[in-house]
Order: structure tokens, then sequence, then C-alpha cells
């Protein structure tokens, strides 16, 4: 009995260039360049039925065929070599991949909505089984000439990771992250590290204001499957995952990117950037990732201030700076903690301590020359500069917090007051001196009057970013109040951080409209509502002073205030009245 030999073949649809060549026939009879036609014209119905939220009308061979993973091949009369995704055109490459990440993106949209597609819960199972081999395929593009390529497989096995959560396969992310480590190659370490910052950078139920709730939901034609399960509406199991895979090879990581900042070239510009903005968005609260699975993401991070010089060129700056401001997320956490983390706070110290003692800003390429603030000619680097200003104001602000902490419970222990008292006042000195250089660095950088206080340029430097704006206010008003119940804290300290004089320009900025202030109040972008009740509290304490510095601007001033509260009070009315007829129901 004479049995031929098989053998499994990874198997992608047969896709030759679009100019057709004289037709190749294997010596089992299998059309080598046929089908090209047909598995496109099936990618391209299957992406239309997908923008319609339903696969319902695709019949099972088209669904199936441009996905079809293996063929036994006999090898009795010659070895017939099945293509793999790699092989593929360009165009053909891109037609898979971008149909195989909508597929995903649409199964993920419609799974946190509670219905889904019974054709598109099929073969999404399916892939997640990775029956058809692609993940590897996938992996395997990172390499790949073609940028555009590169990209969109990333892009694509993202969403398949997320479509996946719990039941991604440890040894994919073993092959991503062992390529972030191992390999030299700039493109291939960008690829694995855009693929898990695209996964934690994730957000859940993230509708875009201008697209309708509804869009995401299978037509009434669709055959729909119900999602009860509320564990799979969570992505944070893939998260962790992807974060536990990076955890242990992280040291290495961060000293292979250590010494690439070091020895900076060109061609590692890109790469450098997607590493730095990884580290941010795993740090990043918005990920909603616990402390306990980002605490070891927070080592190493003092290396890497030392890497800010002169011969870095700015956008490597700003996704450092981006990175330590992260860290400081002074306005939605650390400001409204009791007791400070030791990380944030280490940072904060060496912050200060490279502005006061090591002239740190005088090495901001701001406008990308040679010199001091980055010397030559043009506008400058804007953002930049504000992002410079916001890390120094929030390490000042961290340093003040965390030493008014440590005097309370030494206090509460029975120190002396005085010993408490000397504390502060060196804090004061320091603290004097960095915000003095940051003063001297802004207004050299930009066209303020000589005697415009930080109270008021910090309004207008930051007046294009609400975000930063806020959190900088709550800076400069915390530290104001840490520093200013010293009845001794000098003067020129007094008149550069007066709240007062932040919140009138303030005030001038939004043109007295009490309606952007309810739009802040309301916001979840900015920290508006810590900074008013804070500021409410300082005007209370210091009454004179509030009144002597809104001077003739005083009626106006509290004019805004007392239709903010009216507002408020008529938004308030509304929203319970919405509330009542929700619990009452129809009539």
């Amino acid at each position: 009995m004479v049995l031929k030999s098989y053998k499994i073949v990874p198997l992608v649809p047969v896709m030759d260039e679009p100019v057709k060549k004289k037709q190749k026939v294997s010596e089992d009879g299998v059309d080598m360049d046929g089908g090209v036609d047909e598995v496109d014209q099936e990618l391209l119905v299957i992406q239309q039925h997908l923008l319609n939220q339903c696969l319902c009308p695709v019949s099972e061979s088209t669904l199936r065929k441009p996905f079809q993973g293996v063929r036994l091949v006999s090898s009795g009369q010659g070895d017939y070599h099945a293509p793999t995704l790699a092989e593929w055109s360009r165009d053909n490459i891109l037609l898979f991949i971008s149909t195989l990440q909508l597929l995903c993106e649409v199964a993920i949209k419609q799974n946190a909505k509670g219905l889904m597609c019974t054709r598109i819960v099929e073969i999404c199972d399916t892939l997640v089984r990775n029956e058809y081999g692609l993940i590897e395929q996938l992996i395997e593009l990172s390499s790949h000439s073609d940028p555009f390529i590169c990209f969109a497989s990333s892009r694509a096995l993202s969403a398949f990771l997320i479509l996946s959560k719990s039941h991604v396969n440890p040894s994919w992310l073993e092959s991503l992250t062992e390529n972030a480590l191992v390999t030299t190659h700039p493109q291939k370490i960008s690829f694995s590290l855009e693929v898990i910052k695209h996964v934690v950078e994730w957000k859940d139920l993230d509708t875009h204001p201008l697209e309708d709730s509804n869009d995401d939901r299978p037509p009434h034609s669709c055959v729909v499957v119900s999602v009860s399960d509320p564990e799979s509406l969570d992505t944070s199991q893939v998260k962790c995952l992807c974060i536990k895979a990076l955890e242990g090879k992280w040291p290495a990581v961060v000293k292979k990117f250590d010494g690439m900042i070091g020895t900076y070239s060109n061609e590692h510009e890109s790469t450098i950037v997607t590493f730095l903005s990884l580290w941010e968005a795993i740090i990043s609260v918005k990920a909603n990732l616990s402390v306990v699975d980002t605490k070891p993401f927070y080592a190493h991070l003092d290396n890497f201030v030392v890497l800010l010089n002169s011969s870095v060129p700015p956008g490597i700056w700003k996704n450092l700076l981006g990175l330590f401001n992260e860290v400081l997320c002074y306005g939605s956490t650390l400001a409204l903690q009791d007791v400070l983390a030791e990380e944030p706070c280490g940072l904060a110290h060496l912050v200060v301590r490279s502005v006061k003692d090591w002239h740190l800003l005088d090495t901001l390429p701001y406008r990308g020359g040679s010199g001091r603030f980055g010397g030559g000619a043009g506008d400058g680097d804007r953002p930049l500069l504000q992002k410079m200003a916001l890390l120094v104001l929030k390490s000042v602000a961290v340093t003040v917090k965390e030493t008014r902490c440590d005097s309370s419970s030494d206090s509460s222990l029975g120190s002396e007051a005085d010993d408490v008292d000397a504390d502060m006042a060196m804090i004061e000195r320091s603290i004097r001196e960095v915000l003095r250089q940051l003063d001297n660095c802004v207004k050299t950088l930009l066209p303020f009057h000589p005697e415009t206080p930080l109270a008021q340029w910090v309004v207008q430097l930051f007046a294009d970013q609400d975000d930063a704006l806020i959190e900088g206010m709550v800076c400069c008003l915390d530290v104001a109040v840490g520093l200013f119940y010293r009845n001794s804290a000098q003067l020129d300290l007094r008149h550069m951080l007066s709240p007062s004089t932040t919140f009138v320009q303030f005030l001038r900025a939004v043109s007295h409209d009490p309606d952007v202030l309810l739009d802040l109040l309301v916001s979840n972008e900015t920290c508006f509502l810590l900074y008013l009740l804070r500021l409410l509290k300082f005007v209370r304490r210091n009454w004179g002073e509030f009144v002597t510095c809104c001077g003739r601007e005083l009626d106006d001033t509290m004019s805004v205030l007392i239709r903010l509260r009216l507002a408020i009070d008529r938004l308030v009315s509304k929203v319970m009245c919405e509330t009542n007829s929700m619990e009452q129901g129809p009539s």
C-alpha cells in the first residue's frame, strides 16, 4: 500500500501583481496565478457589509476564503508553495489587513453595545483561536520594507488583541516584547511598542461626539446575539497581560533607549518617540491600570532627566517632558492626595535641583539652534516652552506639598515648631530661585513686560490649552497657600505668585463670561472644580488682598461669580427634574 505524503502549509489566498502573466499550473493541477480578482472582490464585499454592521448576507465561502488558514498539498509529484501574507503584492496586503482591522473594530464596538451580528461572532471566534495562523504572519510584517504595511499591520494586530481580551496567547506577546529587546532594526522595535501602546490607550465605550450611538448596532434584518457578560465589555485584562509581558523586559528596554537617546541619531527618532509615548501611556491615569501593575514602570525616570540637554532635538525633548508631566499628574491625582508616593516626589526634587543648580532651562532648544535657549532666529517652539514651564510648576507644587505633609506629620509627633518653620524657610529659598529662573526664561523667550509677574503671564502662556492652564493655576495657588501661611514669607514671592492676580487675569482671558467657567466646571478634561474651590477658600481668608488686587474690576469679578452660581443652580434644577421624570416613567 502506497501512501501519499502531505504537508500542512499556512495559506493565504494566492495573489499576484495586478498585471497578469501567463497562467501557471503546478504539477498537481493547482492554479498558482488564479483567484486574485476573486479574493479582492470577496474582501471588498466583506468590507462593504461590515460598514453596514452585518455579515449575514455574505455567503459562507465568501466569508471564509480570504481568511483560509491551511491546505493539504500533495508533495508526491512536486512541492507547491502557498505564499504567505508577506509575499503578496502591496495593494493586496493592505486590502487584507484593512479588512481584518475593520472586522475586529466592528466586533469590539458591537460587543460594547451588547448586540452582535451572529456571523461576525462566528468569524471572530475562529480568528481568536488563530485557526488561520494569521497572528504570526502579522508579526512577521514588522520587518516589511513598506512603512505603510508595517503601520497597518500594527493597528490590525492591536485591534485583534483587544478583541481577544483574556484569550490572548502568551507566545504572541512574548514575540512582540522580544522584538523590542533583541532586534536593532528601528522599524521592528517601533512595531512591537506601537501594538502594545495602542492596546494600553484603548478606551472602552469611546464614542465620538459627532457619531450616532446607533451606528454601531446591527440592522433590523440581522440575526443578532445578545452579549450579557459584564467582563466581555472590559479590556483591562488584555491591558494587564500586555503590561505583564513587558514588565520583565522593561529594565533592559529602558537601558536600550537610554543609550539610543544618549547617542542620538536621526534614524532612531521615530522609535524613541514611540517608546516614550508607550511609557507615558502606561503611567497615564487614563489607561485605568492599577497602581500595582504600573509601579515597576516608575523606575529609571531619573536617568532620563539627565538626558535633557542641548544635543537632544526638540521633538525628543517634548516627549520626555510629556512623560515627566504625566508622572507629576498634579491636578488629577497628586493635589488630592494626603500622602504623596515616593516616585513623583523623587522626580520633582530632581527637576527642581536641575533647574536651580544645573541650569536646565538654559539648555532648552527653544529655537533649535546652539547657545542659550537654543539660540537661532524665528518664533521658537512655544509648545516646548509650555511643557517645560508646566513641569517646573508641577515640580515646585509637589515639593511644597510634600514638605508641608512631612512637617504636619512631624508636628503631630511633637517636633518643635521652629524646626518646621526652618524647613519651610529653606524650601522657600530654593523655590524662589527656581521660579526666578523660570520667570527669566519665559520673559527672555516671549515678549512679556519685565515687570509682569508670574501670576499673570502663566495665564497668557497657557491661554490656548485649557487643561495645562488650569493645572498651572492650581500649582501656583497651592504653592502660594503652602508658603504664605508663614508671615515671614518674602514680599516679592507673594507678588510673584498672587492667586488673586492669576484669577483676575484668567477672567480677562475668558472675557468675564460665566458660561466658559460653567463649561470648565462640568468638563472632565480639566481640574477647574478643584481650582475654584481652593481659590474661594483663599479669597475668604484673604479678602482684603483680593479686593485690592481686583481694584476697579471688583464689580465685574463678583458679577461673574454671582452669575456662575445662578447658572449652576439652574443646571442642578434641570438635572433633578429630568431624574424625577425618568424615575416616574411615562404617565
